[in-house]
C-alpha cells in the first residue's frame, strides 16, 4: 500500500490533509506520526507535525490447509467464481413432488389414469382438435422495445445528477458532479471537490456509506422510471478506483505468499465489489487460483495454489 506525507500546524490538521489526499475516512485509514511540532519561548510554536498515512489494507485470515477432493471445483482463475452463482433451493423430498400428481388423484377418489381421461388434461381429444389449425406464434420482445418501455440512459443520469446535487446542498457540501456513460448499459456519476476534504463523509469506513448512497440514488431512478433502469454507479473523489488499485497490490502480495507457502489463505469477508477486485487482479496469474466461499454478509475470497 501507498503511503502519503503531509504536514500542518497540528497532528490533527496534517491527519485530515492526509485522508483528505485519500479521499477516506480516519476509519478506514492508517495514520502514523513522524514529526510533532515543538513548542518554544512563551508558548510559540516551532516547526510543523508531519505524518504518513495510507488506505487501511485488508488482513488475510489465519492460514488454511490446503483443501483436496470437490473444493477444488469451485476455484476460477477470474472474475465472479462458480461459488457464486446463485442456485434455487433443492427439495428436501424429491421423491414428494413426483408423487404430487398421483396424491391429487387419489384425494379426488379418481384413479390418474381415469382423471387424465375425463376432459381436465391436455390430452383431452376434443381440446385437441380444437387447437387444430395455423399455430400462433408468440413474438418475444427485443432488446430494443425493453429499453423503449423505461426512459434512456442519458435521462436516468440526468434523475440521478438532479438528485446528488440536491442532496449535497442540503448537507452544505460545494461539489461538482458529472455524468459518464462507460457502456449502452451503465452510467457513473461522480462527485469530486477541491480539496475533497468535506467527502469523506460521503464515503465512510470501507466505502459502506458510499455503497448506501449508490442505493438510495437507484432507487430515485426506478421510483421516476416506467419501466426498467440501468446500472448506475456513484463514485466520491475516486474512491472506487483507489480502492481497486489498492485490493490489487494487496492481492498481489498474499498471491506471492501463497506461492512460496504452497497453502491457501482466506481473506476477511468482503462485498461483492471488493471480492471482484480481489479475483480480477489475479485472473493473469497461472500459479494461484481464487474462490469465493461462505454466505452474505461474511462472503470472502480463498486464493490458493492452482
Amino acid at each position: 500500500m501507498d503511503w502519503v506525507e503531509t504536514t500542518g500546524k497540528s497532528i490533527d490538521e496534517a491527519t485530515s490533509r492526509a485522508l483528505a489526499h485519500l479521499g477516506v475516512n480516519k476509519d478506514d485509514a492508517e495514520v502514523e506520526i513522524l514529526e510533532e511540532p515543538k513548542t518554544g519561548l512563551f508558548g510559540r510554536v516551532k516547526g510543523e507535525a508531519r505524518v504518513r498515512a495510507r488506505i487501511r489494507p485488508t488482513g488475510p485470515r489465519p492460514k488454511r490447509t490446503r483443501r483436496s477432493g470437490g473444493g477444488r471445483e469451485e476455484r476460477s482463475h477470474g472474475g465472479a467464481p462458480r461459488g457464486d452463482k446463485h442456485r434455487g433451493p433443492k427439495s428436501a423430498d424429491g421423491a414428494g413432488r413426483k408423487d404430487a400428481g398421483a396424491s391429487s388423484a387419489e384425494r379426488d377418489g379418481v384413479p390418474k389414469e381415469k382423471k387424465e381421461k375425463s376432459g381436465h388434461g391436455e390430452n383431452h381429444p376434443k381440446k385437441a382438435h380444437k387447437d387444430k389449425g395455423t399455430p400462433r406464434v408468440e413474438k418475444s420482445p427485443t432488446k430494443e422495445d425493453t429499453v423503449a418501455e423505461g426512459i434512456s440512459l442519458a435521462e436516468q443520469g440526468a434523475i440521478a445528477k438532479e438528485f446528488l446535487v440536491g442532496l449535497l446542498a442540503s448537507m452544505g457540501i460545494t461539489a461538482e458532479v458529472t455524468v459518464s456513460e462507460l457502456d449502452e448499459e451503465t452510467v457513473e456519476l461522480a462527485v469530486n471537490a477541491n480539496p475533497p476534504t468535506e467527502l469523506g463523509i460521503l464515503v465512510g469506513p470501507r466505502g459502506m456509506t458510499l455503497q448506501a448512497l449508490q442505493e438510495v440514488t437507484r432507487t430515485v431512478v426506478q421510483a421516476k422510471s416506467p419501466g426498467r433502469t440501468d446500472r448506475i454507479l456513484v463514485d466520491v473523489a475516486q474512491y472506487r478506483e483507489r480502492r481497486v488499485a489498492a485490493l490489487g497490490r494487496f492481492a498481489q502480495k498474499v498471491a506471492q505468499e501463497v506461492i512460496e507457502t504452497n497453502e491457501e489463505r482466506a481473506l476477511e469477508p468482503m462485498s461483492a465489489a471488493d471480492r471482484k477486485a480481489i479475483h480480477d487482479s489475479l485472473s493473469g496469474l497461472d500459479s494461484v487460483v481464487t474462490r469465493s466461499e461462505g454466505e452474505e454478509p461474511r462472503r470472502f475470497v480463498v486464493i490458493a495454489p492452482a
